[in-house]
């Protein structure tokens, strides 16, 4: 159980009640928060339980309140003491993250004593209270926010050009599609249990881009009946997901011996019939376009010539 001792000043008895509060939350949401007016009893040596809670517990958090800066900038009284205890441990222990500046009012430049300047600290005002609470357990809990980075997968490229120069400069339907290279993390382990193809697995191809559905027709068609092939080639095989060819039923040394040539003669062939394809789109379009306009054109023509 993540253990935290709240040090703040004694300023009223509004200001109490909302340590107390904040206490009373952390209690209830699973954190032992060690306050002065439920941990002090009659007889017990201040100095001593400051000393003792700030350098036993996991966390120290800090209410600052113009009153608490100048009484810590100051030395006085219990808040005082407390700073000195603060900065000793932040000085001798390095333990930065330990102390959090919790802000109640105000702003930080009125509010955060000089031994805690630099520190983020959590907003419980008004203003930020929801989201700060929310900062502050996800914190006190140890719950990492930031996402985890995900894996990169090895690429075994076709040049010694950078995959990623290559992707950035083609962009998105501006230059033919290429092969980048085999995904080499994504290369399957074959089944090898006697029976009939376990020997073959899937081995995908990274594209410079990922391509249409059209062009995607345009390979398979092409995968499956191509120009030219060997007498190894497998038709049905071959799928495109994303930017990524997929050859499912085959070994990395067919697509050496084999594969590779056919699997660029099929790529070329789709770039071809899809710029063909899009040429012919262009070009109907702009006759439709020019049919538009020579009509919208003799219709005003016309309506000009009309007199009412």
């Amino acid at each position: 159980m993540t253990k935290v001792f709240i040090s703040y000043a004694w300023e009223s008895e509004e200001h109490c009640e909302w340590v107390k509060a904040l206490a009373n939350r952390l209690l209830s949401d699973g954190i032992d928060a060690v306050l002065d007016q439920y941990d002090l009893e009659l007889g017990d040596r201040l100095p001593q339980f400051m000393e003792k809670s700030v350098r036993s517990s996991d966390y120290v958090l800090i209410v600052c309140t113009p009153t608490y800066k100048q009484k810590a900038d100051e030395r006085i009284g219990g808040v005082g003491y407390e700073g000195h205890i603060i900065s000793g441990e932040l000085f001798s222990q390095r333990n930065e993250r330990k102390f959090i500046p919790v802000l109640k009012e105000g702003s930080v430049k009125d509010c955060i004593p000089t031994f805690l300047e630099g520190k983020l600290a959590i907003d419980l005002s008004e203003r930020g209270e929801l989201e700060g609470y929310n900062d502050l357990l996800a914190t006190l809990y140890g719950v990492k926010k930031k996402p985890k980075v995900a894996a990169v997968h090895r690429i075994a490229q076709t040049s010694s050009k950078n995959v990623f120069e290559k992707r950035e400069e083609e962009g998105e339907g501006s230059e033919p599609i290429r092969i980048v290279g085999i995904v080499v993390d994504e290369v399957r382990e074959p089944r090898n249990d006697g029976t009939r193809g376990s020997a073959l697995y899937e081995v995908p191809f990274r594209l410079s881009r990922r391509p249409s559905s059209l062009w995607r027709e345009f390979f398979l068609k092409s995968w499956d009946l191509p120009p030219r092939f060997t007498t190894m080639h497998r038709p049905h095989i071959a799928s495109v997901a994303g930017d990524e060819i997929i050859l499912n039923g085959t070994t990395i040394e067919e697509v050496r011996d084999y594969h590779r040539d056919t699997l660029v003669l099929c790529v070329e062939e789709a770039n071809k019939l899809e710029a063909e394809y899009l040429e012919k789109e262009r070009k109907r379009q702009a006759r439709e376009e020019a049919a538009r306009s020579a009509y919208r054109k003799n219709v005003e023509d016309v309506a000009g010539t009309i007199d009412f």
